[in-house]
């Protein structure tokens, strides 16, 4: 059986089109692409017929991905979400110990995640170490460069 894909509603949209711009838009820019390459003669030593061909590849292996991610999908519903802990489509309110700043992210599966918009997944080392931890509580969290020292301050639903 598929692994399930979680996603917000909004995450959801995203992928459908992102996956509707690579079905109509980088195919054909592809095709084209190919096609040109194969105007310009012999394939077996044309570096653009070649970088055509691979860019094709990509291309059809994130469709067939996101199709297969879309096929497993659920969709978060802020109902759905409990406002006492911290869980998927949950969003928190950090108090970064050792700066004193205040930190807000959306917790969300990896598929969403995107550090500039403040969505964190719950399969980094932050994401876990805050998951099914409750307002109040202060963690520390290993990390790579060390240790992240925080504060629970709030849990909301979006």
């Amino acid at each position: 059986m598929a692994q399930e894909v979680y996603l917000t509603k909004a995450g959801y949209e995203k992928m459908i089109q992102e996956l509707d711009h690579l079905k109509n838009v980088e195919r054909r820019r592809i095709s084209r692409a190919i096609g040109e390459a194969r105007l310009q003669g012999d394939l077996s030593e044309n570096a653009e017929y070649d970088a055509a061909k691979d860019a094709q590849a990509h291309c059809e292996a994130r469709i067939a991905e996101m199709e297969a991610k879309l096929a497993n999908v659920r969709i978060i519903e802020s109902q759905n979400i409990p406002a006492d802990k911290v869980y998927i489509g949950a969003i928190v309110t950090l108090l970064d110990l050792d700066t004193q700043e205040e930190l807000r992210y959306m917790m969300v599966s990896p598929e969403e995640s995107n550090y500039e918009e403040n969505k964190l997944s719950i399969f980094s080392p932050v994401g876990k170490g805050l998951l099914g931890k409750a307002a109040g509580e202060e963690l520390a969290i290993p990390v790579p460069a060390g240790t992240l020292k925080y504060k629970i301050l709030k849990i909301e639903r979006p």
